[in-house]
């Protein structure tokens, strides 16, 4: 097994690299580095003509994409339990994910990176603004999937994609000038998540810190 992550910290990445290490398969972690503009050299658009990341090498494919990539792991790696194996759980799960890719992810590029949607910088203001007050709402629609879950994880019975990603949307909150702590059962889930032995690994890798909310002075 041949396997290789490009990775930035904190970044959307730390999905499929926490899905890695808890599935306990040798890997090997590449970082990105986003600022220094790593992602738009000749030999990683060559890769990924996109220049994002997340990017896996298995073997001699390259597979790009969060969803994609974690559907890939799952298969390549069934004993691993990243994701429930059959029946209307794994389809529920499925369907939280893409709503987090395509709904909850944007709306925090809206806030992170306004310039994306307008060369205005009036309008770019206006942008991030209106974009910080949906994506509060959108993570209190995941405090609510937390706090009536029936599993130990919001993935199930095992912890996985969706624990990552929730963590991920905390986390950047915090950058949005919204406290995560606002939001207890998420704040608790990913306090957990991060303190598994294998996403330990993952953090202490990226050099995160869980909360990077700062109260407005």
């Amino acid at each position: 097994m041949s396997l290789k992550l490009y990775y930035a910290p904190g970044a959307c990445s730390f999905v499929p690299h926490s899905l890695l290490e808890l599935a306990g398969v040798p890997f090997e972690p590449v970082m990105v580095k986003l600022h220094k503009g790593e992602h738009q050299t000749p030999e990683y658009l060559a890769m990924n003509p996109r220049g994002q990341v997340p990017v896996l090498v298995d073997g001699a494919d390259v597979i790009t994409q969060i969803v994609a990539i974690v559907l890939h792991l799952d298969q390549r790696l069934p004993e691993a339990g990243l994701l429930p194996k059959t029946g209307v759980e794994r389809t529920r799960v499925i369907e939280t994910f893409v709503w987090m890719n395509n709904t909850v992810h944007p709306t925090f590029t809206h806030v992170f990176m306004p310039q994306k949607f307008t060369d205005n910088t009036d309008a770019q203001a206006a942008v991030k603004a209106f974009a910080v007050g949906k994506y509060r709402e959108l993570l209190g629609e995941i405090e609510a999937m937390v706090a009536k879950k029936a599993t130990p994880w919001l993935t199930g019975a095992n912890p996985g994609v969706l624990d990552a990603y929730a963590l991920t949307f905390l986390r950047w909150g915090g950058f949005a000038g919204i406290d995560p702590t606002t939001f207890p059962h998420t704040w608790a889930l990913a306090q957990a998540f991060a303190a598994l032995p294998a996403v330990a690994r993952v953090v202490e890798r990226e050099k995160l810190q869980l909360n990077v909310y700062r109260p407005a002075a």
